[in-house]
């Protein structure tokens, strides 16, 4: 049984038929704070209860579920057992000396641990056997900002082994310095791994620049099929045009497309998103402009010049605003991204707190147009988002492991959620 998607006012509605052997089922001694809904072909267990905040996961080349906790700064290692039909944590502990408050990765051999916090990516030694590490050293530094967004996605690449991918947020909804390269803000950049070892670089001033001009990554992923690179972006807030408001629903999140890091010639390297001048149409009425489209970027009020808002690039696929997308991640062979949606703050009514399925095809890219409101499919949702911001789950991070298991984790609750039939 599955789910009818539908299009009100600009906001993608879903009308959800549910079975009944899809509802939540915990491992032993475990109780979830909700019951997730699942969508058509899903099913859910609780994996663990009581985390500090776990915001983004790595599964590790020995099967085990790395978190980082943002509560408490530090990253937790769960080992991992299959019990009967679902697959439960046999112990959970520390790693101490850990530094993180969001982002977490592996290298390709598994053997080196990186996590991000405000200022710093940090690299340790790490042995997925035993769960040691050794001490922490910083590769990238000076990306502390002043206002807001504290959280720096980062990412590994399996097709270019030395790099590391870190992206940095704005100062604040309307970072106006970004529109210079040079702020070293709202911009996603690729590091040498090995050329951090002797010194960190610096974040401003070292590195290349993948993209700029993206408000506030805080998902980034590699399609392990092409080696392209993805990211999620939380666009931005309390937008208003020609004197009205519409921000209720506008401008839309979305998902972006970066190229192959190792290519001879990428053609996406460097590009400019928009931000802060240009954003991405989603109720394309309440815009009011000739021309535009889903993704269209235009110049809201109040933001630096933007005559050059059609040079910009613009996202590959695109989704309700306010809905918070924080991770992307890829099944095994590339065929379907998963999304997770943390929810709202800037509209009413609420809309986000679930996870997404996007579908891939033969080559590399989305099977949707650019311009789609449809391209998402529902995989877990609050069965009553009336309770959120902060009575339901809101996902966070997600990883897969080698069984196509997909662990979802839920910051405000505490949980890690395992979804079956990804």
């Amino acid at each position: 049984m599955g789910r009818v998607s539908t299009a009100f006012a600009g906001v993608a509605v879903f009308t959800s038929i549910f079975c009944p052997e899809v509802s939540a089922q915990s491992c032993p001694g475990v109780n979830g704070r909700y019951q997730p809904r699942m969508g058509s072909g899903y099913r859910v267990s609780v994996l663990a209860t009581g985390l500090r905040q776990p915001r983004h996961l790595v599964i590790d080349s020995a099967g085990n579920l790395l978190v980082a906790e943002g509560g408490s700064q530090n990253v937790r290692r769960i080992v991992l057992q299959d019990n009967g039909q679902n697959v439960c944590a046999g112990s959970s502990s520390t790693l101490s000396g850990t530094q993180t408050n969001h982002g977490i990765a592996l290298s390709a051999d598994g053997n080196t641990l990186f996590t991000s916090t405000l200022a710093s990516v940090f690299q340790y030694s790490y042995n997925p056997t035993t769960g040691q590490v050794g001490a922490g050293k910083a590769i990238v530094q000076g990306m502390s900002n002043t206002g807001t967004h504290p959280t720096r996605a980062i990412a590994t690449s399996k097709w270019s082994p030395d790099t590391i991918l870190v992206a940095r947020g704005s100062n604040g909804n309307i970072d106006t310095a970004t529109t210079d390269k040079s702020s070293g803000r709202s911009m996603i950049k690729t590091f040498s791994i090995s050329g951090g070892q002797s010194s960190a670089h610096q974040y401003n001033t070292g590195g290349e620049i993948l993209a700029w001009g993206l408000r506030n990554i805080v998902g980034l992923t590699e399609d392990p099929q092409f080696g392209g690179i993805w990211s999620v972006e939380n666009q931005m807030d309390d937008v208003r045009l020609s004197g009205r408001d519409i921000h209720n629903n506008n401008p839309a999140e979305r998902l972006s497309y970066h190229g192959i890091l190792n290519a001879t010639n990428n053609r996406y390297k460097g590009l400019n998103y928009g931000y802060p001048s240009c954003v991405p149409a989603w109720d394309t009425a309440s815009i009011n402009l000739p021309n535009v489209v889903v993704g269209s970027l235009f110049k809201p009020d109040n933001v630096p010049n933007a005559n050059d808002c059609a040079n910009r690039m613009t996202g590959r696929l695109h989704f309700p605003p306010h809905t918070a997308p924080l991770d992307v991640k890829f099944n095994a062979n590339g065929t379907q991204a998963y999304i997770s949606f943390h929810g709202s703050w800037n509209r009413n009514p609420a809309d986000g707190y679930r996870v997404m399925r996007v579908d891939f095809g033969p080559d590399g890219q989305p099977v949707h147009d650019v311009s789609s409101k449809t391209a998402s499919v529902p995989v877990m949702e609050n069965g009553n988002i009336g309770g959120c911001p902060n009575s339901c789950f809101r996902p966070v991070g997600l990883a897969f492991d080698s069984k196509g298991r997909l662990y979802v984790s839920s910051d405000t609750s505490g949980e890690i959620y395992v979804v079956y039939g990804a």
